[in-house]
């Protein structure tokens, strides 16, 4: 297959690498409008084929697959175009500005019978897969919660505020792991500097009692990626910043007697072992761009699909909608 990469910026060298990197592409296209950013991709892959005109790679009938790594402004225009021409896609997180843009591209592609991958890439870390197998094999017993922070003093961005730039990250590992139907959320934020909110909280509820936060923020002094997952048997901590031992298994909890004598509840802690997992240290990037290429030769969905990333932005535009009511309540048709 033929790709061509439209956005060639921070993680376009990335993505540029991991799929020259597979056997299966071709060639590889890139297109950018700054031409010091296509002068870097040529001094480090001079195979890539560059140029400055997007409709040289979305007409051109020899590339299979369109991947774009824009603004998340310019998704729905440069995805809907690319499958208008038979083309399947690869769309950075968030997948679109608007749930009924992603719904509308989802539409154009099941009926044209092209692929949709949305690059939700934690999903295929391999600290992520062994926390969803942890989770599925019910290590943890029952989730009861999930609680996240992603700070840093970071950059911000002039089209998104901070929930739909880092908590898109969060909320799409969350729906990986769990599995819930969310009913209910409330979200907080600030905007300091600018009209984007840079620092905000964000509560979701689900329809089984399980609860999730995200605490993000482009204002932080330090770098801090981070998940606590809270299970009836065992609790489980993720930082994502430490060399090694990410993933710390505790076999803790909080155990209450006489639940049905509410004035006579006795509340037990139980602390016990620390377990630290192996997990596979293979490129999460590498790992996606070989799902996608599966899931179009298999015919299938990928791992992480347009649904997935229509769900994530379902969740982005109610949080926008409960911020203006300064953490007013929103409900949600669960999903």
């Amino acid at each position: 297959m033929n790709v061509g990469i439209i956005g060639l910026g921070y993680w376009g060298p990335n993505l540029v690498r991991n799929f020259l990197a597979n056997s299966d592409i071709h060639s590889l296209y890139g297109c950018d409008m700054n031409p010091a950013r296509l002068k870097f991709i040529e001094s480090k892959f001079p195979s890539v084929k560059l140029t400055t005109k997007m409709d040289e790679l979305l007409l051109n009938k020899e590339i299979d697959i369109i991947v774009i790594a824009t603004p998340v402004q310019y998704h729905y225009e440069i995805a809907k175009k690319a499958l208008e021409n038979d083309k399947h896609i690869w769309v950075e997180k968030p997948f679109t500005s608007m749930s009924s843009q992603a719904e509308e591209l989802i539409q154009i592609a099941e009926k044209r019978k092209l692929t949709i991958f949305v690059d939700h890439t934690f999903i295929y870390t391999g600290a992520v897969r062994k926390i969803k197998e942890l989770v599925d094999k019910k290590v943890l017993g029952d989730v009861i919660y999930f609680d996240s922070v992603r700070v840093n003093l970071g950059l911000f961005q002039h089209d998104v505020n901070v929930i739909w730039d880092l908590a898109c990250h969060d909320l799409s590992i969350m729906d990986y792991l769990l599995n819930n139907k969310v009913v209910a959320l409330t979200a907080n934020g600030i905007a300091n500097y600018y009209e984007h909110e840079n620092i905000a909280h964000l509560a979701l509820y689900f329809e089984n009692n399980c609860f999730a936060h995200f605490h993000v923020n482009w204002t932080s002094p330090v770098k801090i990626r981070r998940v606590l997952i809270g299970g009836k048997n065992k609790m489980l901590l993720w930082d994502d910043m430490l060399p090694t031992e990410k993933i710390k298994v505790y076999d803790a909890g909080v155990e209450v007697d006489s639940p049905e004598l509410v004035h006579k509840i006795l509340v037990q802690y139980r602390t016990g072992d620390m377990h630290s997992p192996k997990i596979n240290d293979t490129e999460a990037l590498a790992l996606g761009v070989k799902e996608f290429l599966s899931s179009i030769n298999e015919n299938r969905r990928p791992l992480t699909n347009a649904y997935d990333g229509l769900k994530v932005v379902k969740i982005l535009e109610a949080a926008d909608l409960s911020i203006k009511g300064k953490g007013k309540l929103i409900e949600i048709n669960g999903f």
